[in-house]
C-alpha cells in the first residue's frame, strides 16, 4: 500500500518518485520488471521561462544513483536517471575520476542505456543490465557483449539486495532469473486459480500472477555458459559470493506456505554440489545478506518481530550480524533507534556501513562490525540532506548519491571530518535559474501532548507581513511508516512557484524518530495520526499569520491519499483535495489489494479475527461518507492493484450520492506510483488548476 513515500518501496525508486514525492525512503520492495509503456504519441516540452518551476521543467530533470567504486580506488561509475522521453525514465552509466573528480557519461558520448554497474574484482571489467540481460563491457565502456538473459516474474516479492554479484576470482557471475511457470498457463478457458498470491505486482498488462519463480543462476565470463543452481517453487534472491568462491548467500521464503505467511530466511548453496542449507531460522525477517572479507561474518538487515508482512513492516529494520562458526546472531544495529538500510562492509572488513533516516533527512553511519559506538559519517544535520545510495573506497573515503533542499540527488565525495563536496551538477544549468522555495522545520504539541515534527515549503518572493494572503496545501506522506523532509520536491516547488505554501507532517507512525513513535499508529488508523496532522495545520496557521486559514487543500498519495480520503470526513475546511491511490474503505481493500497480510500486521491478527473487521469499518471513509462538503478530484494508476482503483471507484460513486462534487483521474498503464512523466506533468497541471478553481470561489 505504499508510495514512494513510503519506507519500503524500491520498485518505485523511480524518476518519478524522487522529482515527485517528498520523502527519503529506505530500502526494501521489489523492483519489478516495468510495465510495457504505450503511451501517446507527444513531444517533450522545452523547460518554462518561469521564475519558479513548472510542469515542463520535469522532463530535464535528472538525479543519482548507485555509485559503484572501481576495486583500485581510482574510478567510480554511477547511473543517471533520465526523464526526457515521453513514457517512463531510463538511465544511463557515468563514470568518475576520483583523482580529478571529473565526471562524464561512460563509454560514448551520451553515455551507456542501462544500470546496475559492477566492477569486476581486478577492476578491468564491468557487468550491467541492459535491455534483457547482463552484459559485458571492459572497464571504460568499450566492447560490450550479451553474457546472459535475464528474466523477472510479475510475483510482488520483497528483494533488497543485487540481483547479480561477480565471484571473487572473477571468472564467474552469480545472477537471479525467473524460471518458466510449473502450472497450466492462465490464458486458459476457464482459467482455474488455486494460488492465494494470485495477483500480479502491477495489473497492466499481466492480470494474474505468472507463476514464474526466482532463481539462482551462475554464468562463466569466458565461454557464457549458464548453470542453474537453485530449484524448486521458491523464490530466490539477493546472492554474495563467499570470500572463497565455494558458496553463495541468498535469501528464501521455505515456509510450508509462503504465499500465506512470508518469513524470508537466509540460506547458503553450494555452488559444485547445489547443495543448499539454511543458515537463520527465525520468526522475523532477514534481509540483504553478505560476507565478511574475510568470510567469518554475515552481515544482513533484520527485524524481530514474529507478524510480518511481505508488504511492509512496522518495525524498523537493523543492521545485524551472524558468526558463521558459532551462528551467534547479534542485532548491533540496536544502539541506533531508526530504520537503518542495508549495511555493507568496508573494503578492510572492520566496519559496516549503512543508511539511517532521522527528523526528516538521511545520515550515513558506520558501525564496528563487532558492535559498539556509531559513527556519524555524513552530511551534518545542518545540511538537511538525504543520502540515497553509497559505496565506500579502499582509501575509507564514500562516494554517495544525495538529495538537498535545492536539487534532486547528485553525486558527492565524503572525505574525514569534511563537508560532502559535490562532483555532479546535472539539474545547476535549469534550477540555477529558477527561484527554489524555502523549507522550515517546526515542532508542535500534539493532542495528547507529544511532541510532533512539520515542515513547511514557503511561497516564493512570500511577504512575512502579508496577513492571511497565502493558500496553502497540506502534503501527507505514505506508508504509514515513512517520513517527509526538506528534501527537493518538485511538487512543492511548483506550489510555491504559484504562489502555495505547502505544509508536510511527521505524523506519529512516520520512521525516523524511533520506534515507540512509529508503534503509536498500531491498531489506529485514521486515528491519531490524522489528528496529528489538523494539529499541525493549526500550528502552522499560528506560526505564520500571512497563511489564509480560508483557502486550505489537502492531498498524499497511498497512505497519504487514504488519510486525505478520511480528513475530509472528519472536517470541512479544506476547500479541495487531491488523493492519489487513497484506500476509502479498509475491509474491501484487504481482500482486493495484492498484499493481503499488510493489514494483518498493523493491526496484529487477520481481519474476520478479534472484531478487527468492525475496526476497519469504523475507520473507512466511505463509512463517514455523508459527512463530506469538499471537493475532490480523485486520481489513480489504472494498474495499481497494491491500492485497487476500485478504492477510487467506490468512493467516487458513494461521493456523486451525496451530491459533493467529484471527479476521478485514471492514468493509463500507471501501478501505485506515476512513472511516466507526462503523467507526472499532466497531475501537477491539473491538481493546481483544481486548487486555483476551488480557492477562487472562497477569495479573489
Amino acid at each position: 500500500m505504499m508510495v514512494g513515500t513510503g519506507r519500503k518501496a524500491r520498485y518505485l525508486a523511480t524518476f518519478a518518485m524522487a522529482a515527485f514525492a517528498t520523502a527519503a525512503a529506505t530500502p526494501a520492495l521489489a523492483q519489478q520488471k516495468p510495465a510495457i509503456s504505450r503511451p501517446p504519441a507527444q513531444q517533450v516540452p522545452p523547460p518554462s521561462s518561469a521564475a519558479g518551476l513548472a510542469s515542463a521543467d520535469l522532463f530535464h530533470l535528472r538525479s543519482v544513483a548507485d555509485p559503484q567504486v572501481a576495486p583500485n580506488g581510482k574510478l567510480a561509475l554511477f547511473t543517471v536517471q533520465y526523464a526526457d522521453r515521453i513514457g517512463a525514465p531510463y538511465t544511463r552509466i557515468w563514470t568518475l575520476d576520483r583523482a580529478t573528480g571529473a565526471t562524464r557519461p561512460w563509454g560514448s558520448a551520451q553515455g551507456v542505456e542501462g544500470d546496475g554497474p559492477r566492477f569486476s574484482p581486478d577492476g578491468t571489467r564491468v557487468v550491467y543490465r541492459g535491455g534483457d540481460g547482463l552484459i559485458l563491457a571492459d572497464a571504460d565502456g568499450t566492447n560490450a557483449r550479451p553474457l546472459a538473459p535475464m528474466d523477472d516474474t510479475n510475483h510482488p516479492l520483497p528483494r533488497m539486495g543485487d540481483r547479480y554479484t561477480w565471484s571473487p576470482d572473477g571468472t564467474r557471475i552469480a545472477f537471479v532469473s525467473a524460471t518458466p511457470s510449473t502450472v497450466p498457463e492462465m490464458e486458459a478457458d476457464p482459467i482455474v486459480i488455486t494460488r492465494y498470491w494470485y495477483r500480479p505486482a502491477r495489473g497492466f498488462p499481466d492480470r494474474f500472477n505468472d507463476n514464474k519463480h526466482l532463481h539462482l543462476f551462475v554464468a562463466d565470463v569466458a565461454s557464457g555458459k549458464v548453470t542453474q543452481l537453485t530449484d524448486g517453487d521458491y523464490y530466490e534472491h539477493s546472492p554474495d559470493w563467499a570470500p572463497d568462491g565455494k558458496t553463495l548467500l541468498f535469501v528464501s521464503n521455505h515456509e510450508a506456505d509462503p504465499d500465506l505467511t512470508y518469513n524470508a530466511d537466509i540460506f547458503t548453496v553450494d555452488v559444485a554440489t547445489r547443495a543448499v542449507r539454511q543458515i537463520t531460522r527465525t520468526k522475523g525477517i532477514e534481509w540483504a545478506p553478505s560476507w565478511s572479507p574475510d568470510g567469518r561474518t554475515i552481515a544482513y538487515s533484520g527485524l524481530k518481530r514474529q507478524l510480518t508482512s511481505s508488504e511492509s513492516n512496522m518495525e524498523e529494520p537493523h543492521v545485524w550480524t551472524l558468526d558463521v562458526a558459532t551462528g551467534t546472531a547479534r542485532e548491533i544495529g540496536q544502539v541506533v533507534d531508526s530504520t537503518q538500510s542495508r549495511p555493507l562492509w568496508s573494503p578492510d572488513g572492520k566496519w559496516l556501513y549503512f543508511t539511517v533516516q532521522a527528523h526528516g533527512s538521511v545520515g550515513l553511519y558506520r558501525l564496528p562490525y563487532q558492535g559498539g559506538t556509531p559513527e556519524r559519517i555524513g552530511p551534518s544535520p545542518a545540511m538537511r540532506a538525504s543520502v540515497s545510495a553509497f559505496a565506500v573506497a579502499p582509501d575509507g573515503d564514500v562516494v554517495a548519491a544525495m538529495a538537498t533542499p535545492g536539487d534532486l540527488a547528485e553525486l558527492y565525495a565524503f572525505h574525514g571530518n569534511a563537508a560532502p563536496r559535490a562532483l555532479t551538477g546535472l539539474n545547476a544549468d535549469l534550477l540555477g535559474k529558477k527561484k527554489i522555495a524555502q523549507v522550515e522545520a517546526f515542532t508542535f504539541k500534539t493532542f495528547d501532548d507529544r511532541d510532533v515534527e512539520a515542515f513547511l515549503t514557503m511561497p516564493i518572493g512570500y511577504d512575512p507581513g502579508a496577513r492571511g494572503k497565502y493558500p496553502l496545501i497540506v502534503v501527507i506522506h505514505g506508508g504509514p511508516h515513512g517520513q517527509q523532509g526538506p528534501a527537493f520536491s518538485a511538487k512543492n516547488q511548483a506550489l510555491a512557484a504559484r504562489g502555495y505554501a505547502s505544509l508536510m507532517v511527521n505524523y506519529r507512525g512516520s520512521t525516523g524518530y524511533g520506534q515507540s513513535f512509529a508503534n503509536l499508529i498500531a491498531r489506529d488508523q485514521d486515528g491519531g495520526e490524522g489528528r496529528d496532522v489538523l494539529a499541525g495545520l493549526d500550528a502552522a496557521i499560528a506560526r505564520y499569520p500571512w497563511i489564509d486559514a480560508d483557502r486550505l487543500g489537502v492531498e498524499g498519495a497511498s497512505y497519504g491519499g487514504q488519510l486525505t480520503d478520511w480528513l475530509i470526513t472528519q472536517t470541512t475546511r479544506f476547500k479541495a483535495a487531491i488523493p492519489w491511490a487513497g484506500i476509502s474503505n479498509l475491509v474491501s481493500h484487504n481482500y482486493m489489494s495484492v498484499y493481503h497480510d499488510y493489514l494483518q500486521q498493523e493491526y496484529f491478527g487477520k481481519p474476520h479475527e478479534d472484531g478487527i473487521n468492525d475496526m476497519l469499518w469504523g475507520r473507512s471513509a466511505i463509512r463517514f461518507v455523508d459527512k463530506v462538503k469538499t471537493p475532490i478530484m480523485l486520481s489513480h494508476g489504472d494498474a495499481d492493484l497494491l491500492v485497487n482503483p476500485a478504492e477510487d471507484e467506490q468512493y467516487f460513486t458513494a461521493l456523486h450520492d451525496v451530491g459533493v462534487e467529484a471527479i476521478m483521474l485514471r492514468y493509463p498503464r500507471e501501478g501505485h506510483g506515476m512513472r511516466e512523466t507526462q503523467h507526472i506533468a499532466d497531475f501537477l497541471d491539473r491538481s493546481i488548476d483544481w486548487y486555483a478553481r476551488h480557492f477562487a470561489a472562497v477569495k479573489p
